[in-house]
Formats: C-alpha cells, structure tokens, sequence
C-alpha cells in the first residue's frame, strides 16, 4: 500500500475513532504501511482527541458548542462545510496532534526523536544562551502534516482552505511557545542564564485560536471562475484570492447556518435542552448571558431545574495520614432551554430575535 493512502486511512480512523469515543490505541489502525508510522499512530489519535476536548471547553456556552458530528466536517449532500466553526475545528484538531508529538518526543516515547539542541550553545540575547532541551516542534509539525494534511487529496478551493486552517493550528504551537531559564553564577548571582524553549500549556493554544476564530475573514470568491473545477482559471482565482491571507488568519468559505434550530442532517442539535448559567461564582460576562443566548434569543425560555448533588463534606485530617470526608447532598438549582407555551410561542416576533452572521 502506497504510504500517502496509509497516511490518509490512518488519520481517517483517527477521526472516526474519535467520533465513536473508542480506545486510543494502535489498534484504530490500519496494520499495513511503514512500521515508523505505526510508532507514531496512538499519539495522532490522542492529539486529534485533546483538540476535540479544547474545542469542547472553548465553545461550552455558546449556541454550537463543538458536537461530536463536528468531526465529520461535510454536509447533508456529502459537500464539505467551509464555515467559520469549521476553521477552527481544522485548527484545534491539528493542533492538538502537533502539541501531542512534540510533548511524546521530548518525554523520550520515540527511538527516532529527542530534544531540538541545533541552538544550544549560541547566544541568544543579553545575559543568556541556548542550552537545555527544547522541544523539538519541528519533528511535531512535519510528522502531524503528514498525517493530517493527508485528508485533502483534492485540489478545490475547500481543500486549500482546509490545508490553510492546519497550518493555522500549527502555527498557533509554535507561537505559543515559552522561554523556559536556568540561572547560573557565582552564589546564585544569576550572572548567565541557560534557556530553552518549551510548549505552553494546551489551553492557552486553544485561547489563541479562539481569538483568530472570532477574527477569522470570509473569502469572497468568484462563483463563475470556482465552478470551473480544476482548470487554470478556477487555480488563478483560488491563487488571487489567498495571496491576501496571512498564514496565521483562520479563513472560511460560508455563512454559518442557524445553531438555535436543529437539523439533524446537518449534525446541529439546535440550544433545546442545553444547560446556561445564571448564578455562580467567579462567571464571566460571556458566562452570565448564556442563557440570554442559548434561550431567549433562540425564542426558547429558561427553565430551572432542582438538581440532587452528591459532594464531600466536612473533611477532617486523621493522623497519620488520612482525610476522611462525609457525603453530603444538596439541591442545585440549575438552568436549561425549553420550549415556550403555547402563549409565549404566539408572541410578537420582534421579541424572538434569531441568531445571524456567526454569532454562536
């Protein structure tokens, strides 16, 4: 079997595997192609995993909040979505695969890859050097291309778009990296500091690129000269079109659709159901007008729900060297999207404002 249709199943069952919650093991895979890629596989799965999670985590409270359909990235009609949260997804997901290698090879996990020391011993700035053990992102990002760039076998606008978010994501690493320091010198004096440069943690990626996703930019494209499928002009328009993008700009095709609504061709669950939040502590603002999003704003109404928690109570120290806590239950209020009354559903419609653009 040709190594690049290897490449392509192997990350094809990443995603599925992911879709269907299985176990991150080799045995998502294909057994055939070159045995290096095989060392590489469980890692891909983890990585494509940890990105699904943080687009989870980043999309929590609003209207589309990351499904497991999201993945999947097609539509109804088997045409692949070029949309603003389909950006991200590219993003996040070869993020997080980039981040999941670079982090294995410098634990040691592969005989094939250690530590970036290609600097080690240059001066880097006033009072330090290169030293230590960096991570080596350049192993991450050209094995993670490998993998997940594999996907686009095509060369239409939505594949270049797709490949642009990747790169986008991996970037995204790269520029989140920190300078990690040892002081040296005679009594702690710090006279001279050896650095070196380690991954940040995956939050602040997916924070990054949350931001590029509400910065994300529309390409408008000529409709006549696309539908002219591989030929020269449809390449020239495509080509014109990218060499205004900045290789960190999160860039997409189409409009998003409704998430207030479901559609269960599309993989779009609609805010029926979904838990906001009202009260609690230390909420953000975009926290605090969940339910104003989630419901109001998606003609729903909010409904609160007593909830039975069971929680640790009343821990004591017990020497030595326990702590021995009591089960405690209380009632929760909490706050879910429900459908209006029959009254409420006649309303004015002035009052039932829809969500537009991309709002989420």
């Amino acid at each position: 079997m040709k190594r690049s249709t290897f490449l392509i199943l192997s990350i094809a069952g990443v995603y599925g595997a992911v879709l269907h919650a299985a176990a991150w093991s080799v045995n998502n895979f294909l057994m055939t192609g070159p045995k290096a890629y095989l060392t590489y596989s469980s890692s891909v799965a983890a990585g494509a995993h940890s990105g699904m999670e943080e687009c989870k985590f980043q999309f929590g409270w609003e209207r589309w909040n990351c499904p497991e359909s999201a993945l999947q990235l097609s539509t109804h009609n088997r045409l692949r979505s070029a949309t603003r949260e389909t950006s991200f997804v590219h993003a996040i997901s070869s993020a997080g695969v980039m981040y999941t290698l670079t982090r294995n090879c410098s634990m040691g996990d592969f005989e094939s890859c250690g530590c970036d020391d290609s600097r080690n011993g240059r001066v880097g700035g006033r009072g330090w050097v290169w030293g230590g053990c960096s991570d080596n992102v350049e192993f991450g990002e050209r094995i993670s291309k490998l993998f997940v760039d594999a996907l686009e076998t095509g060369h239409d606008t939505r594949a270049l778009i797709n490949l642009h978010n990747n790169e986008v994501g991996r970037l995204a690493v790269k520029a989140t990296m920190k300078r990690a320091c040892k002081c040296h010198g005679v009594s702690g004096s710090c006279s001279i500091q050896t650095c070196w440069l380690q991954l940040a943690e995956f939050r602040e990626i997916g924070n990054y690129l949350k931001i590029k996703y509400d910065q994300a930019h529309k390409l408008e494209m000529d409709k006549r000269r696309m539908r002219a499928g591989n030929s020269a002009d449809s390449r020239g328009a495509t080509a014109e079109t990218f060499h205004h993008v900045h290789a960190t700009e999160l860039v997409f095709l189409e409009d998003s659709p409704d998430y207030c609504t479901r559609n269960a061709s599309l993989g779009h669950h609609g805010t029926e159901g979904r838990e906001c939040l009202q009260t609690g502590k230390n909420l953000s603002q975009w926290e605090k007008r969940s339910c104003r999003r989630l419901c109001t704003e998606c003609g729903l109404r909010v409904e609160e729900r007593r909830t039975e928690v069971v929680a640790s109570c009343n821990c004591k120290f017990h020497w030595c060297c326990t702590v021995r806590c009591e089960q405690c239950r209380q009632l929760v209020a909490k706050h879910f999207c429900a459908r209006r009354d029959t009254a409420a559903a006649a309303a004015p419609n002035h009052i039932r404002r829809r969500n537009k653009g991309h709002k989420r």
